[in-house]
């Protein structure tokens, strides 16, 4: 259990990355950690689709930036982005996705991984293009909606922050 909080207290938002590939074993575990989140009903709703091809990510950057209005990379230069669908057919389906989301990061930091949790996945599979990369990956859009992508990669120096002090009022005793 130490370790856990350890990893929840010290994991932070990595915004730039190594070249360095992620190695399939680390990949894999993060993964499983994401299957393992804890579902409405265990009904396992969310989906998660992993890019790491640098064209399609670049591609998927542009979406996101567009989105987002700015002439960035939005995924920071990492080398797997995962996007995590909630399903809209599910009463917890966007609490679901969520938490895969959470397992996703806190997996990364255990594996010596960065990570950082990029929005906007909704408007990106809202938009034609978007729909288009849903259908191709087989995933019916009118079922599924971008919840989050989950970026991963080796963080390169500087490229993860530290805790912010926590807020006296952030729990509250009645």
């Amino acid at each position: 259990m130490k370790e856990t909080l350890q990893d929840i207290r010290t994991r932070r938002s990595c915004r730039k990355y190594t070249d360095e590939a992620v190695e399939e074993e680390q990949l894999r575990r993060v993964l499983e950690a994401g299957t393992y989140a804890a579902t409405g009903h265990d009904t396992q709703s969310p989906r998660m689709v992993v890019v790491q091809d640098a064209r399609q990510l670049s591609h998927l950057a542009d979406l996101n930036a567009q989105v987002w209005g700015k002439p960035v990379d939005p995924f920071y230069g990492a080398p797997v982005a995962v996007f995590v669908l909630a399903d809209k057919q599910a009463p917890t389906g966007l609490q679901d996705a969520c938490l895969v989301m959470g397992n996703l990061m806190l997996a990364a930091h255990a594996e010596g991984l960065g990570s950082c949790w990029i929005n906007r996945a909704k408007e990106m599979f809202e938009m034609e293009e978007g729909k288009a990369a849903l259908a191709e990956w087989g995933i019916d859009a009118k079922r599924y909606e971008g919840l989050g992508i989950c970026i991963l990669g080796h963080a390169a120096p500087g490229g993860e922050g530290h805790a912010a002090p926590r807020k006296e009022d952030y729990v509250l005793y009645v």
